[in-house]
Parts: C-alpha cells; sequence; structure tokens
C-alpha cells in the first residue's frame, strides 16, 4: 500500500519546474502513458473520454454549419505527396514511409498519413465538375503521424496524435474567406466551453504558416511558464493545391476555373494545454465537462457505523447518478486520505465527503478541486447545489486562466524592451512585415511571431519595428513556443 500510495504524490513542484511536474502529472493521474513506440502515447479512459467529449462536441458544431463526416485512407502513395511541392518540402522530413509488405518491396512508397490533402485531393479532382458539385465541407476524425522530431512530449508533441482535418472547396474566394470565422469561432467555443482556455486569435506570418496555405490563422494559449503553445488553426488555401491537383469547375457562365480551400483543425494537443494551465501540485484539475468521473462519494466510517454511512453513501450516490458521473469509492482497503490522495490527483471536480454527522444532518460535505474549498450541502437540493458547484468550477478556471493571460500580456515600444519581457509572456510589439527581421529576433531572443492578434492591427499605423526602426505594418505578438 505505501508503494500505491507514492504514485499520487508529486516529486516535482510546478512553478520550480513545470516540465517534470507536467510529466509526473499526467503519468500519475493515469491520464496518458507511454507506449513500446517512442513517441507514440496510449490515451488511457480519462484522457480518451475528454478527448472524446471535445469530438462530439465539436463535430455536432460542424454539422450545424453544414460540414459532414468521411473517411480517407491512412496511407498515401508517393505520387501524390508530390504533385504540390511546398506542401511536400514542408511535411518531407516528417513523414513515414511504407516500403514492404511481408518480405516484398513495394512498387510505390506509402506515406503513413501526416496530412490528408494529397489523398482528398486526387478524389476532389475527379469529383468536382460544374458549380453544382461546390461547395464541399469534408471533416476527418483521424490521427496523423509525423516523425522528425528528437524529443516528444505527451500530448504536446507526438508523433501519432488525434486531430479534426476539415478540407473544404467553394467557387469563390469570398465564400472560402466567410468560412474562416465560423470554423474559428466553433474553436474558441469549445476551448471556452468544455477547455476553459483562453486564447488570442490573429493570423500567422509567411514564415509560421501551414505550408501550401496562401495565409493560416490560429487561436494561441499561454501556458504558466510563459511560453506559447499554439491551438486550433485555420487555413486559407487560395488555389494553390486546386492548381497542383487540377481541381476545377464549370461555373454559371460556363467557364472552367479553379476551386478555393480551405483546411483546419483541433487537436489533442489541447488536452496538454488545459494539463498545464489548470494543473497544481496535487495533480490533475479537470474542467466538469471533460471530466469522466464528475463527482467521487468516499464514505469515512468506523466499526460501529460502517453499514449505515455506507448506505447513506448509496442513497446519495443512487440519486444524483442519472444527473453527474459520480463514483462511490466504497473501497475497504484504503483509508479516505488516501483516496482523497488519488481523486485530486486524477483531478475530480467534485468529492463528497459523507460520515456519521453527515448522515445524522442529511447532508454532504463537498470539497472543489479547484481551491480545496468545502461546504456543506444539503441533501434535499443536493442535486441543484452540485450543478452550481460544477458551473462555477469552470468558470472559475477559465476566469483564472484569462487574468494569467492579460497580466503576461506585455507591450513593448522598442528592442530592449521585448528581450526584457521575452519568456515572462506575449510581447505584443510593432513590426515591420520583413521576415528577415523576424527571423533575427527569433535568433536573438528565442521568441517567434506566434501570431498577428485580430483586432489590433489598426494600432501598428505610426509605429517604427521593434527590431529595424522602419515603419511597422502589423502588432505581432512574439513568445517562446512549445
Amino acid at each position: 500500500m505505501v508503494e500505491d500510495q507514492k504514485k499520487y504524490l508529486l516529486t516535482a513542484k510546478k512553478a520550480e519546474d513545470i516540465t517534470e511536474w507536467y510529466t509526473q502529472v499526467i503519468i500519475n493521474s493515469e491520464f496518458v502513458d507511454y507506449s513500446a513506440v517512442s513517441g507514440m502515447m496510449v490515451f488511457r479512459p480519462d484522457s480518451y473520454f475528454a478527448w472524446n467529449t471535445i469530438k462530439e462536441a465539436t463535430d455536432k458544431m460542424f454539422k450545424d454549419v453544414g460540414v459532414q463526416d468521411v473517411y480517407f485512407p491512412l496511407l498515401i502513395p508517393k505520387r501524390l505527396l508530390e504533385k504540390e511541392q511546398q506542401h511536400v518540402k514542408g511535411f518531407s522530413p516528417e513523414v513515414a514511409w511504407i516500403t514492404h509488405a511481408g518480405d516484398s518491396e513495394l512498387s510505390e512508397r506509402l506515406a503513413v498519413r501526416p496530412t490528408s490533402e494529397a489523398i482528398m485531393y486526387d478524389s476532389f479532382s475527379k469529383w468536382i465538375r460544374s458549380w453544382r458539385d461546390l461547395p464541399i465541407k469534408y471533416n476527418i476524425w483521424a490521427s496523423v503521424v509525423r516523425w522528425e522530431f528528437k524529443h516528444p512530449t505527451p500530448l504536446l508533441r507526438n508523433r501519432e496524435f488525434l486531430w479534426n482535418e476539415g478540407h473544404s472547396v467553394f467557387a469563390t474566394l469570398e465564400e472560402a474567406e466567410a468560412e474562416r470565422d465560423v470554423i474559428l469561432g466553433i474553436y474558441e467555443k469549445i476551448l471556452h466551453d468544455y477547455l476553459a482556455l483562453p486564447g488570442i486569435k490573429g493570423m500567422k506570418t509567411d514564415n509560421e504558416k501551414f505550408a501550401g496555405a496562401m495565409a493560416s490563422y490560429s487561436i494561441e494559449h499561454l501556458m504558466p511558464d510563459g511560453w506559447a503553445l499554439q491551438g486550433p488553426d485555420h487555413h486559407s488555401d487560395g488555389q494553390n493545391f486546386a492548381k497542383a491537383f487540377d481541381i476545377k469547375f464549370i461555373d454559371k457562365d460556363g467557364n472552367k476555373k479553379y476551386v478555393y480551400q480551405n483546411t483546419y483543425a483541433i487537436t489533442t494537443r489541447e488536452l496538454g494545454a488545459m494539463i498545464l494551465t489548470h494543473g497544481d501540485d496535487k495533480g490533475l484539475v479537470l474542467p466538469p465537462k471533460l471530466a469522466r468521473i464528475q463527482l467521487v462519494i468516499v464514505p469515512i466510517y468506523n466499526n460501529s457505523n460502517k453499514e449505515e454511512v455506507l448506505q447513506y453513501s448509496k442513497s446519495l450516490y443512487n440519486s444524483i447518478k442519472g444527473q453527474f458521473r459520480v463514483y462511490l469509492d466504497d473501497r475497504d482497503e484504503y483509508s479516505p486520505g488516501w483516496k482523497y490522495n488519488e481523486w485530486e490527483m486524477k483531478g475530480v471536480p467534485v468529492r463528497l465527503e459523507v460520515g456519521k454527522r453527515e448522515l445524522e444532518s442529511k447532508s454532504a460535505i463537498a470539497v472543489r478541486r479547484d481551491t480545496g474549498k468545502k461546504e456543506t450541502v444539503s441533501i434535499s437540493r443536493l442535486g441543484d447545489e452540485l450543478s452550481t458547484l460544477m458551473e462555477d468550477i469552470h468558470s472559475k478556471l477559465y476566469e483564472k486562466a484569462s487574468d494569467f493571460l492579460k497580466s503576461h500580456t506585455f507591450t513593448a515600444k522598442d528592442y530592449s524592451e521585448l528581450k526584457k519581457f521575452v519568456g515572462e509572456g506575449i510581447v505584443q510589439a510593432p513590426w515591420c512585415g520583413s521576415g528577415e527581421c523576424e527571423e533575427k529576433i527569433k535568433t536573438e531572443t528565442g521568441a517567434k511571431i506566434t501570431n498577428l492578434p485580430s483586432g489590433l492591427q489598426d494600432g501598428a499605423k505610426g509605429e517604427k519595428c521593434v527590431y529595424c526602426g522602419k515603419e511597422a505594418k502589423h502588432i505581432a505578438n512574439f513568445a517562446r513556443s512549445y
């Protein structure tokens, strides 16, 4: 039992060594685990439940705006991946190849899906003939494999991860552009309503955009160590892929034209962002909607009142099991304190403590995971009070993360100020638009431009580039980034 107890304790402090803390939390909480393949992880029940909840909620919103689910093959012939040279250049170092089936060498190498443009757009070129075939709004829920990096980090940077791939095709640029705010709005709602994560929305620079895109847009998170983490994104692909894959249509006037395309995604990286943002030195802190177990009931008894307390606990369980995902921890081999540590490590939002006193007063003690605050709740209003408590936990998690983002978003007017704040959070500074300045700042400070924040671009007027002093074209978000 001593060894069992140790797995629910952390030796690293979040504020002192966030990397080691993160590793201990995700493993000790049994959220994920390593597998026999380097960089490929196992989603255990709690993490897969959280991802599946995100998936279902996002998918419903997609369907509300006309997006349909499809599935395309995992394997992509080399000839298709090479059709769009800019695209394959961006992914070629990451591609895992299949060269043999059994002992026989394949006639053509097959790429394990790093992304699905090549395999999908080969079909689009066959299916699309006229304006009547448009728009196409397809989405895949799948995994992808990207192999280039040397130091994978579970959830944040895996060689295999889960995501959605949205692929849309339109007759006009205006239609394609209009979709961007719709999709990013869906992602913002998922981040707010399910993960309790704020972010900064904006456009990527040419150096940071998706390979093959005309423009990329992202929602960027800020982690507690002052580093940024890219969240969901949307790519305006223009006609780049249409020309590479010969995707044309005949318009209403009988003219043959290339289509306009978009791609977009949200990934399991969001679970890592959630853990880093909300977790503490006791373990995970899960937003209630993403918790596989929202509520755990822990009976506290001795030999003289054991049966009475257990019976009362079971009656509480039965009264709320249809309203919450609840677990009655009536294991006799562990003490209440041991159970507290376990469920705190796993991030269960609310713990109900039930003993002789609660039995006599027809109540229970509700303990919040986010703050540790205890309050007595009456059995007569248990369901309503717990619902209010769950909502407040989510709101407070989002509020705390938003306050951190605001207090760690800095403004720099010159290069010395930018260097001063780099590593502390997001640094917003005027930028001339030059890739040369962008690269020099990255080389000298370690901070890249995460995106050009929406709604702030008018602020660049009359400003000078933070690096070269020339006229600024943009306000840019600079940060060290995962």
